[in-house]
């Protein structure tokens, strides 16, 4: 799902500051699900290799999220809700970080275009 040629570093957050992050990740191969999940919370995701992951505040100050067959940890913050992340496996086995393109700080909204996926047929 990621193009290795426009992978850059981004920055991101929760609302409240309390939990932050990098990645080293593409905004070219993004994904819109309409899951009950990602559609609810109005995700829009990009894949990272979970290596290219690193949480840079906020160790302790997120919980875990799982449903249907959980398979996905998804994280948010314990103050604010939101949910900047999760960590989950790659159809090819390989662990992957999940991030919520809205809540990068060095993107500005709607500045990226998301294919739609079907995720309620999984």
């Amino acid at each position: 799902m990621m193009s290795e040629t426009s992978v850059k570093t981004h920055a991101g957050s929760c609302h409240c500051g309390a939990v932050a992050y990098e990645v080293d990740v593409g905004l070219d191969g993004l994904v819109e699900c309409n899951c009950s999940h990602c559609y609810r919370k109005g995700f829009v995701l990009a894949f990272a290799p979970r290596s290219a992951f690193r949480l840079t505040k906020g160790e302790g100050e997120t919980t875990s999220y799982f449903f249907n067959q959980h398979k996905i940890d998804h994280r948010f913050c314990k103050t604010c809700g939101v949910q900047p992340f999760g960590y989950g496996v790659a159809p090819d086995g390989g662990e992957v970080a999940a991030i919520n393109i809205r809540t990068l700080t060095d993107v500005e909204p709607w500045d990226w275009t998301a294919q739609r996926v079907d995720g309620r047929s999984f």
